[in-house]
């Protein structure tokens, strides 16, 4: 048996809840999904807002662009050394200041009107997005007993589709009616408020123990680590190829003037692949994992085939939403098995493929469309998700609970 497939030494007992809680703390794990809800809406935010800042700044809308750009380059660079470097610190305190960075740098997006200080500011906002989701799913496994860690994660990981398929299109909405810097300001009184709710119901959690402060190869090594996160890697590079570029690909149907509904089916379908995915997390990881890829294929073989249908495109989009869903939470609650105690920095790499995917989804997908066309956008996805299903079904040990 090959030692990606053997099952990971004992590792330390992970300081884990205060209390041993046997049912999910929803007060705790709910702050944490509203601090996801605000990582992403601040993430996403410029590019629905792309006119009015670009008037109002005197930029190119592409330029507008390049703020989700740095953003992502941020949280890239500074997942990894980040969570290393803050490993003996406590974790509640860690969280807050990561809210906080998002208070300060949203305040500062509302009020400057020179585009480089945006750009730093932006920069600042992907470092805290890479702390704060290095803590996210370690934090939530650590408040309840081990039974129900990825129902814990499930429930904190709720933020994201919520600000895809609500959040933005509302923020958008905002921003359009009374001024994007309202927008951005009405995202530092949210973080105003979730920094005095988080500090009120999440658990003051103690940094790792001693035995839990691995290094970054140490942790990269573990038996099925690296297979969870190739298979994620490459899940998530098809989707934001498709995400990225969904407009002109949606344009081959005639669906650009119903655009903003086609992703709200889509936020809408993320949703319950979210909630199908915290019923069956801590029982039937692999089988999710495997019906998520395959959902995902034959959604983009459906695209493949008709792209010029409406019906095909609204329908395929409820399956690439049901299997997106839940990714983010199948994905993490694996990395959280293999690590143990570990669990942070290995969120750290879970949040460095993940923005390694963003940026090269942007760019396959942008050679794509310049070269052959949208109508070949798909076949990339194909490819790239024939591989992931191929890496799960024969590893399926690296999906199976781990004794930590």
């Amino acid at each position: 048996m090959s030692s990606e497939l053997a099952a990971p030494p004992l590792a330390e007992p992970s300081p884990a809840t205060p209390t041993g809680a046997q049912r999910l703390p929803f007060g705790g794990l709910l702050a944490l999904a509203c601090a996801g809800f605000v990582t992403i809406l601040t993430e996403a935010l410029p590019a629905g807002l792309l006119s009015p800042m670009s008037a109002d700044l005197g930029v190119s809308r592409a330029m507008v662009g390049q703020l989700v750009t740095v953003y992502a380059i941020g949280s890239l660079v500074a997942a990894l050394p980040m969570t290393a470097l803050t490993q003996r610190l406590p974790r509640r305190p860690l969280l807050l200041a990561a809210i906080a960075g998002f208070m300060l740098v949203n305040t500062a997006t509302a009020i400057t009107h020179h585009y480089p200080v945006m750009l730093v500011a932006r920069f600042f906002a992907g470092i805290s997005a890479g702390l704060l989701w290095s803590l996210v799913a370690g934090y939530a496994s650590r408040m309840v007993a081990p039974a129900l860690q990825g129902r814990a994660i499930a429930v904190a990981m709720v933020g994201t589709p919520l600000a895809l398929s609500l959040g933005i299109p509302a923020g958008t909405l905002l921003g359009q009616s009374i001024g994007w810097r309202w927008a951005f300001g009405s995202m530092s009184l949210l973080c105003v408020g979730l920094l005095v709710w988080a500090r009120l119901v999440l658990p003051a959690l103690p940094a790792a123990g001693i035995g839990a402060r691995q290094r970054l190869a140490t942790v990269w090594r573990l038996p099925g680590m690296r297979v969870a996160l190739l298979t994620m890697f490459l899940f998530v590079l098809a989707h934001n190829v498709l995400y990225t570029y969904i407009e002109p690909f949606a344009a081959l149907a005639g669906a650009v003037a119903w655009l903003d509904r086609l992703l709200l089916v889509f936020g809408l379908a993320s949703l319950l692949g979210i909630w199908i995915t915290g019923l069956w997390v801590d029982r039937r990881l692999w089988q999710l994992v495997v019906a998520s890829t395959l959902a995902f294929v034959l959604a983009a073989l459906a695209f493949a085939l008709w792209p010029g249908s409406p019906v095909v495109l609204v329908a395929a989009t409820v399956m690439w939403g049901l299997a997106f869903g839940g990714a983010p939470t199948q994905f993490q609650t694996a990395v959280a098995r293999r690590a143990g105690a570990a669990g942070d920095i290995a969120q750290s790499f879970v949040v460095t493929g993940w923005n390694l995917a963003i940026a090269l989804g942007g760019v396959a997908g942008g050679v794509m469309l310049e070269t052959l066309g949208e109508r070949w956008l798909p076949a990339v996805l194909l490819a790239l998700l024939a591989a992931a299903l191929v890496l799960v079904w024969r590893r399926p040990a690296a999906w199976a609970m781990a004794r930590v």
